[in-house]
């Protein structure tokens, strides 16, 4: 069975799911894996900090598939000596990546220059007037986050059930939705709400092409849905994480009104990288969704597409033969 939607039929792909951008892990296995499975794969422009290795994991991308995938550019909120997103952008218009997934600061200074190249321009957000925003400046599609994600949730505290039929209802462009989801009764769930395809981050980390430590995955499957918490309210940057060590002395610091340099000391991109690919849980913070609750089993990234898809069409069975049996 085939999907077709405004999103599938944009990106051309067979089913509207597509994995989250997740730096670290998002990187070429998995993101072929995805897209081989009939989604839409991304690998994270952040993980490389040079140009040529990026362009070197663009290429291993293709190596390992033949179907589209994508390309996540995440902006810092404002710019920076530092700040690689120009460098990003022309590294992914030089390579003809046919997505891109962008979240952050607003990507209206390079729109021009994806749509002169061809390039699908998809922007994650947290809240609607974000959404509306990404409209107005000439995005292809919006990716929206409820309250339950891994990572960024934003301010608002604002579920995936609500936010996506707001989207929805207020945008003229595709709608993809985020946040809670990890199976098949989310995925049908989204699309009755609006949406045309659906974002999942945290059941991909518990799947074989991972490069997470099992340590990691095994934590997801033992995980309840209580096993996340916010932390970075403080410097209003709020992001879902694993319930750990790291997390809970994040917090504390926070309570005691720490700066961010004191915070990065435990929060930092590099200790959290470092505690992810050696297994130590407890290590650094890692973005992980309330969706935790739902993921039993690690698995190959194809069973973990097919289940859904599988798991649609009995749902639209039952659901349908409800309907016929209420008339």
């Amino acid at each position: 069975m085939a999907i077709k939607t405004r999103i599938t039929e944009m990106l051309g792909i067979r089913y509207p799911i597509i994995q989250g951008g997740m730096q670290w892990i998002s990187r070429a296995e998995l993101a072929a894996a995805v897209s081989n499975a009939g989604g839409l794969g991304i690998i994270t422009a952040a993980t490389h900090k040079t140009k040529e290795d990026l362009q070197n994991e663009i290429r291993k991308t293709r190596e390992l598939t033949d179907r589209p995938f994508g390309v996540n550019i995440s902006m810092l909120p404002e710019m920076t000596a530092d700040d690689m997103t120009r460098v990003y952008v022309e590294t992914v218009i030089e390579e003809r990546v046919p997505v891109v997934e962008t979240s952050g600061r607003s990507p209206e200074p390079f729109v021009r220059y994806l749509k002169e190249a061809g390039i699908k321009l998809i922007h994650k957000v947290p809240s609607v007037r974000f959404a509306k925003k990404a409209e107005a400046i000439g995005a292809d599609a919006v990716t929206i986050v409820g309250f339950e994600c891994g990572g960024h949730p934003g301010m608002d505290d604002v579920t995936t059930l609500v936010l996506v039929p707001r989207a929805a209802e207020s945008l003229s462009i595709p709608v993809i939705a985020g946040g809670g989801i990890a199976d098949a009764r989310g995925f049908v769930a989204a699309l009755a709400l609006g949406a045309e395809g659906v974002v999942m981050g945290t059941r991909f980390v518990a799947t074989r092409e991972c490069i997470a430590h099992p340590n990691f995955k095994e934590w997801i499957v033992k995980a309840n849905e209580t096993d996340t918490m916010l932390i970075l309210r403080s410097i209003r940057n709020a992001a879902r994480v694993m319930r750990n060590a790291a997390a809970q002395k994040a917090l504390e610091m926070e309570n005691r009104g720490a700066s961010l340099e004191e915070l990065l000391t435990v929060v930092g991109g590099q200790i959290g990288r470092k505690a992810l690919l050696e297994g130590d849980v407890d290590g650094g913070t890692f973005a992980i969704g309330q969706a935790v609750g739902l993921i039993h089993e690690i698995k190959p990234v194809k069973e973990v597409i097919e289940d859904i898809v599988k798991g649609a069409e009995q749902i639209y069975a039952r659901l349908g033969k409800m309907i016929k049996e209420g008339n």
